[in-house]
């Protein structure tokens, strides 16, 4: 029978089916809910800007980035308090789920801690000022719906407070580290030009009475920023070349943060067979097909558009009829559209989708594309020839699609609780699930574009282990990238820099994926004929948000990872004295 999650409001309660088939009437345990909204309704204010598309967050009408000293100090005594208030609830006879919950909430808490006190990314980082900066009216840039005068106010209030967080950066950066400073120095060459052009591009879209106040935030916010590069670039003598978090901070980082229970060596061993499989496979794929010509690149972007909306179609079709998950009726579509004028000077940023939210679920995701080219990076030229590799992995059934069920879960905690390594993993997870389902058996080529991103995806473990324990520079983790997968260099050295100030994202594609494939595998070995894999998606998807180790263990009742990542955690709190 399907796995079903029905909320009943009027008791507080939902029934839950369980992987044995049986039915129970699960109720939310009050002070562990009331802590989680109150903590996730801080993070929002809290959490840092990202160019990452799986955490943002909706900030409330308002809001201003604020990493000034004082607020430093004020965010770890908030921390800190959560932490204690967690430990202090009574959580006898608690359920697993409540279980599942509260370990969730301390992962979220220790996630701050590991921005704070472990990467002290505000001490360390200069890139960090740019996404506080830049960062934070792409967030709101990227968002498809028209902008409403509201929408338009806080894009203004965020460029005013530019000022103010590059001060805060002059104070705060006292452990600056020079690759990231350079990086960042490159981000803002010519950043006078971009910001006119956005500046220009939303005159048509806001409110008369906002565009001269526009004007006047705009030109501050350029001021400032020109003003950061110079800092910076005077800088530049006194600043660290040590840029890695560490073997011991790494660990910590596994065992408490992303819930993953396995040691660095272990996950190097995994991303090197990981490696070694998808080279094999490639392999063979392009020797089968070495009399094939490359697909064509689309004439023109509506042609791509057009085509991306109807296989976007046929995925959903797909799914549903080889029986491989349930597609929801209220879903709303994962679309193509040109990259609007005011956001085209920021597309540098970060992931250009907008995947909606909790409160937007009534509206389309959009993934912004550019003009079809052969002279495209990586990712985007692999969508000029064939959409369905991204569709697969960005929109249905990967982040969209998961995201817009784990916001419609009925539990708060895991509706809000994003950590991106299960998000990610199941992202990778089902490009390789439609290739061997058979999606792409009409293009060879297009399976080769899979194989090579599992190869990419394989990679990443490597690199992101090794930039954080200091084994590779940035520079050589790009030229690795670069002729490995192989990729542009441009697109490989970015993804190196971002690896590098953002230890952990890049090995939760590959490492997800294979905590999936195991998952899978013991769900068929515990449930035998009873076993279904619709219903194993349709569970995977709605718990999208939860790490996959918890998910297991609540699923099946298996607590050997957990026990594990008690065990890990144990011995990393010990080494780092957290």
């Amino acid at each position: 029978m399907r796995r079903f999650l029905v909320l009943l409001l009027c008791l507080g309660l939902w029934t839950i089916e369980t992987a044995d088939g049986i039915e129970a009437d699960r109720s939310l345990n009050p002070g562990l809910q009331a802590l989680a909204q109150e903590f996730f309704s801080w993070r929002a204010i809290q959490q840092p800007a990202s160019g990452d598309d799986i955490p943002r967050v909706e900030r409330p009408d308002g809001w201003v980035p604020d990493w000034s000293p004082a607020a430093l100090t004020r965010y770890r005594a908030d921390y800190q308090g959560f932490l204690a208030r967690l430990d202090s609830l009574d959580n006898s006879g608690w359920s697993k789920a409540d279980q599942v919950d509260a370990r969730l909430l301390r992962a979220a808490i220790l996630r701050v801690r590991w921005e704070l006190d472990v990467l002290r990314s505000p001490h360390r980082n200069p890139l960090f000022y740019i996404d506080q900066t830049l960062g934070s009216v792409f967030e709101l840039l990227i968002i498809s719906s028209p902008i409403t005068p509201q929408r338009a106010e806080n894009i203004v209030l965020r460029l005013e407070a530019f000022p103010d967080l590059t001060q805060a950066a002059y104070t705060n950066l006292d452990q600056a580290v020079r690759p990231f400073s350079r990086a960042a120095i490159t981000m803002l060459a010519g950043i006078d030009e971009r910001l006119k052009k956005m500046r220009v591009a939303l005159q048509l879209h806001f409110p008369e009475e906002l565009r001269e106040r526009m004007q006047r935030a705009t030109r501050g916010a350029v001021s400032a920023l020109q003003a950061y590069a110079r800092w910076l670039r005077s800088a530049d003598p006194i600043m660290t070349d040590e840029f890695s978090a560490g073997t011991d901070a790494y660990s910590f980082f596994l065992a408490n943060v992303a819930l993953i229970p396995h040691t660095p060596g272990e996950l190097l061993a995994q991303g090197r067979l990981a490696w070694e499989r998808a080279v094999t496979f490639d392999t063979l794929e392009k020797n089968r097909n070495a009399s094939l010509e490359s697909p064509a690149i689309f004439d023109d972007l509506q042609a791509q558009i057009d085509t991306s909306r109807r296989m976007e179609g046929r995925i959903r079709q797909f799914l549903e009829a080889h029986n491989l998950m349930t597609v929801p009726s209220w879903l709303k579509r994962y679309l193509n559209r040109p990259l609007p004028d005011y956001l085209a000077p920021l597309a540098f940023m970060g992931v250009t989708d907008d995947l909606t939210s909790e409160t937007r679920l009534d509206e389309h995701a959009i993934s912004y594309v550019p003009d079809p080219s052969s002279d495209l990076p990586y990712f985007h030229l692999a969508s000029a020839q064939d959409p369905r590799p991204l569709i697969v992995h960005e929109g249905v059934p990967g982040h969209y699609f998961q995201l817009a069920q784990s916001w419609k879960n009925p539990d708060p905690v895991r509706r809000r609780y994003i950590d991106s390594g299960a998000n990610e993993g199941i992202g990778f997870y089902v490009e390789e699930m439609l290739l061997q389902a058979g999606l792409f058996d009409d293009s060879p080529k297009t399976r080769e574009t899979i194989y090579s991103f599992m190869r990419l995806r394989a990679l990443r473990v490597e690199v992101d282990i090794r930039l954080a324990t200091g084994d590779f520079t940035i520079e050589q983790a790009g030229a690795y990238l670069a002729r490995t997968v192989p990729m542009d260099l441009e697109t490989a050295t970015q993804e190196a820099v971002f690896f590098a100030f953002n230890p952990g994202q890049a090995i939760s594609y590959q490492i997800g994926a294979l905590q999936i494939n195991r998952f899978l595998s013991d769900a068929r070995l515990d449930l035998k004929e009873e076993f279904s894999l619709r219903h194993f998606h349709d569970s995977l998807m709605q718990n999208g948000n939860v790490p996959i180790a918890l998910q297991r263990w609540e699923y099946l009742d298996r607590a050997d990872e957990i026990k594990r990542l008690d065990e890990m955690a144990e011995k990393t709190n010990a080494v780092t004295g957290k």
